[in-house]
């Protein structure tokens, strides 16, 4: 795939001032005052640069200039509003904020795309909620913390690039459609430290049977009603397993191995409802059972204070999943119609989709006792700690 002309650069150290924290959305007002009088001309705007465009089969550089100054803008209050940066950010538009964008010149577009710009942008109108979810969980973090988690980090850097990369389309700097692909948005950053929970398999087949696609729904019945039975038994056993846990320090390995079969399960269903993965699944939860597979650590040691507040730890990582089981849903939509047109999932859509269940796994990892390790947000997938050090001293900002 050719490069994408809207690129995201990333120099953020994930240092935040609290002062500056806990007054963000006042020191904000100014920058909401001048963003929506800028936004009105942008429109007005707008409706000459479709015209020009279609006519010319290119935006003008001044036009251009202009749309690109007003999305690298939106880009930068964007990051600071959702805690992604750290500074105040310029009126203007310029280059050199902590999360950037780098709009490439003006090319030759294509007319038909341009005619059907403002249908084919609806689609792209999916992420807003998930950058406010951060924005109230980033102010918390920094307030107290004074920096914020590199999973938060890259989550709000997610946001702010397919923003920018939806405004880019919206506002003719580009025709490519915009891809909410975590890898592809993401790419400028390294790996964050891998987590004990990780999906496996293979990540290139995006293949979908549009019989099973079309009747998906109806085909969900029966795991929905096995879950919920399973479901039942599995609180129970967490409820013993926090106890076991507490005492021991450690998870009973027979309720370790019964909690995980159900958490893989769980996975597998999400995998097929939402069309991150094609075959039907099996009801059994057993390892290596199911295309893309979710991989589970052994039962270890675990922090008994950590333990025993397990359940409140875990509220901001329940506000997490809820923005991305939004997201979610959305992406299952637009891909339900996507399989049934090309036979196939887009990669962009599987990709963020996938993201969205890996984090629900890490979750019920959690708070089922698997594991101790915090869900980690971060939508890219993590790297060996040796990797990780080692992209680390060739970039700081990883």
């Amino acid at each position: 795939m050719r490069e994408h002309p809207v690129a995201v650069a990333v120099t953020d150290d994930l240092r935040r001032s609290r002062l500056t924290v806990f007054f963000r959305f006042l020191l904000a007002v100014p920058h909401v005052v001048w963003l929506v009088l800028w936004t009105i001309v942008v429109w007005i705007v707008w409706v000459v640069a479709w015209i020009v465009t279609l006519v010319l089969g290119r935006l003008p550089a001044g036009l251009h200039r202009f749309f690109a100054a007003y999305v690298t803008y939106r880009a930068h209050l964007t990051a600071y509003l959702t805690f992604a940066a750290d500074p105040f950010p310029g009126f203007a538009g310029g280059s050199g904020y902590p999360v950037d964008v780098a709009i490439a010149p003006p090319v030759r577009q294509n007319r038909w795309k341009t005619l059907f710009r403002p249908v084919l942008s609806i689609p792209t109108l999916s992420f807003w909620f998930v950058s406010w979810t951060v924005a109230i969980l980033g102010w918390f973090v920094g307030l107290f913390l004074g920096r914020i988690g590199r999973g938060l980090r890259d989550l709000g850097v997610l946001g702010v690039g397919y923003r920018a990369r939806v405004r880019s389309y919206v506002f003719f700097l580009t025709d490519r459609f915009p891809t909410p692909d975590p890898e592809v948005i993401l790419e400028s950053l390294g790996p964050p430290p891998e987590h004990p929970v990780r999906l496996v398999g293979p990540r290139d087949d995006l293949r979908l049977s549009r019989v099973t696609v079309f009747f998906r729904l109806a085909l969900l019945i029966p795991h929905l009603v096995w879950l919920y039975l399973w479901g039942l038994l599995v609180w129970i056993a967490a409820l013993v397993q926090w106890l076991g846990t507490l005492i021991m320090g450690r998870p009973i390995g027979v309720l370790h191995r019964f909690i995980s079969r159900f958490v893989r399960q769980l996975v597998h269903v999400n995998e097929f409802g939402f069309l991150v993965a094609n075959p039907f699944p099996g009801f059994t939860g057993a390892p290596g059972s199911y295309p893309l597979d979710v991989e589970l650590p052994p039962p270890s040691r675990q922090s008994r204070l950590k333990t025993l507040f397990r359940l409140l730890l875990a509220y901001p990582a329940l506000a997490v999943s809820g923005a991305l089981n939004g997201l979610l849903f959305v992406d299952a939509v637009l891909t339900w119609f996507a399989a049934l047109a090309i036979g196939r999932a887009p990669l962009g859509m599987r990709n963020l989709s996938a993201y969205a269940v890996r984090y629900l796994a890490q979750l019920y990892a959690y708070i089922f006792f698997l594991t101790d390790a915090y869900p980690n947000s971060s939508p890219l997938e993590g790297a060996a700690p040796a990797d990780v050090l080692a992209v680390a001293a060739l970039d700081p900002a990883a």
